[in-house]
């Protein structure tokens, strides 16, 4: 499986976390202003199954230009805030959909 995460700096552990739930390409990007296109190239580019919003790390102009990319994809996307605890049960409820 494939993700690409928007925001955060040192994702250290998330990406160990996500790769033992199967996720083996994971893409990262910070999230900082001007990346926009970016996102559009990435979404056109890679074959992305899931998209990681973490809200706490991304400015709000950000957050509402990758709504408008992300609607057009049909991606499933969560937006979380940076922290594991509050990403797991997402993650667990997508890889069960995923696996059935």
């Amino acid at each position: 499986m494939s993700t690409l995460i928007i925001g955060g700096d040192n994702l250290n552990i998330i990406q160990k976390k996500l790769r033992q739930k199967g996720f083996d390409n994971i893409l990262h990007v910070s999230g900082r202003n001007g990346w926009d296109k970016k996102l559009s190239d990435l979404l056109k580019g890679e074959k992305v199954d899931l998209i990681i919003i973490l809200v706490d790390f991304v400015n709000h102009r950000v957050v509402y230009n990758s709504k408008k990319v992300i609607k057009n994809s049909n991606i499933k996307t969560i937006f979380t805030k940076r922290s594991w605890v509050h990403l797991e049960t997402y993650i667990n409820d997508f890889v069960s959909v995923i696996n059935n």
